[in-house]
């Protein structure tokens, strides 16, 4: 099958949509199908062989973030050169709605087009605003996916559409057995994430670390992720600051590395998380996970039976759940044991499987999903994440 890919955001920019996108593209190609993905690019030479250049991104302010987007006439004639030249089976756009180069391709493709939804809001201002121009993107689109029961009820409150869920995949053969990127005398606890983006909640660990070093004085604080180190060390007591070690930005052979060094990963998110696909990471290198109880995070985890949940923003009780994770080598081993079988279920081959599915019914019908071919759609599906003991369930689109 000939599957052309949109991606939203700048390539070269770390986000969980574009680390899907690429493990999606990846995984596809190692079974056979042939795969273009268009995205924005600051640098075109960080493009893997498979992605085109669809212009230079802009930050924009979307979803509770800064995402850097492309949009205007220079990009809309990059993507309807792409896919005419593309010729393509079927067209799959991630995040279909955000101002980018995805509402770009389903104006323009006249084939079967299937769309990811990866956002979760409760309310948003664009969504309501843009309404009918959002109508005009949907009614190209033949299936819609959603990788959370959360992201789906974006698409179902403020649209009245509905979506297949399929959860994000990983390759759990990058993570499990990689050597890790650095070594201590004491316990590592880890964080990864854009340490400028409020909602990721580094300013909750920060606040919970001196009590983490006061139970465990040799403990280190890694960070890894884009940010300033001056910035995040402004409200950093003096002696706590010879424990904290920053990374920076790491390409995703040592974020694997990296998070394989952990003896406990910390998400310390406060809202805006539709997923978690870094827990998924964490677990699959081996690292018990200790992360805010967003209900996506407690979907990821189990309800908690694979990780240790704490209440969002609370500093004190993070600090309380990490020390007990420390203090108890047997706990730690459960949760990595725990952890590896619970990823199983999101290895790409798994998910690739379903996406599969959802392009052969589309180009079946070459057109939107038929009533009855949609249920059928979700009845397999269903059937299949059943028998994988997957516990999440949604709707058909």
């Amino acid at each position: 099958m000939n599957i052309g890919i949109v991606c939203p955001y700048a390539w070269d920019a770390p986000g969980g949509v574009q680390a899907h996108v690429r493990d999606q593209a990846e995984t596809l190609m190692d079974l056979g199908h042939q795969v273009s993905v268009l995205t924005p690019v600051e640098d075109p030479s960080t493009l893997p062989a498979y992605a085109v250049d669809g212009g230079r991104p802009r930050a924009v302010p979307y979803n509770g973030s800064v995402a850097r987007l492309t949009l205007g006439v220079k990009a809309t004639a990059r993507v309807r050169r792409w896919i005419r030249e593309g010729g393509f089976d079927v067209l799959h756009v991630h995040e279909p709605l955000a101002p980018s180069l995805g509402g770009l391709a389903c104006w323009a493709a006249r084939g079967p087009i299937v769309a990811t939804v990866h956002s979760s809001v409760e309310r948003s201002r664009v969504l309501v605003t843009g309404y009918y121009l959002a109508q005009t993107v949907l009614e190209k689109i033949s299936a819609v996916i959603a990788v959370s029961e959360h992201a789906r009820r974006t698409i179902v409150d403020h649209l009245g559409g509905d979506a297949v869920l399929i959860p994000n995949g990983i390759r759990i053969d990058h993570f499990a057995g990689v050597e890790p990127l650095v070594t201590r005398q004491g316990p590592i606890v880890g964080f990864l994430g854009r340490m400028d983006e409020p909602r990721k909640g580094l300013a909750v660990l920060l606040e919970a670390f001196p009590d983490i070093l006061a139970r465990h004085p040799e403990a280190t604080l890694l960070l890894m992720g884009p940010g300033d180190v001056a910035d995040v060390l402004a409200d950093v007591a003096d002696r706590c600051r010879d424990s904290i070690v920053f990374l920076g930005r790491v390409d995703e052979h040592d974020k694997a590395r990296g998070l394989a060094a952990m003896d406990v990963y910390v998400a310390p998110n406060t809202g805006g998380e539709s997923f978690g696909i870094i827990l998924l990471e964490a677990m699959a290198a081996g690292a018990p996970v200790v992360a805010s109880d967003l209900d996506a995070f407690s979907r990821v985890l189990d309800g908690g039976r694979c990780g240790v949940l704490f209440p969002v923003g609370d500093a004190q009780a993070l600090a309380a759940a990490v020390n007990s994770v420390l203090d108890r080598p047997e706990e730690r081993q459960r949760l990595t044991e725990a952890g590896s079988r619970r990823v199983m279920v999101y290895d790409w081959s798994r998910v690739a499987a379903d996406l599969i599915d959802v392009y052969a019914s589309v180009t079946a019908g070459q057109g939107p999903v038929r009533e009855d071919l949609r249920g059928q759609l979700v009845g397999r599906l269903a059937s299949r994440r059943r028998g994988q003991g997957e516990l999440e369930s949604g709707s058909g689109p």
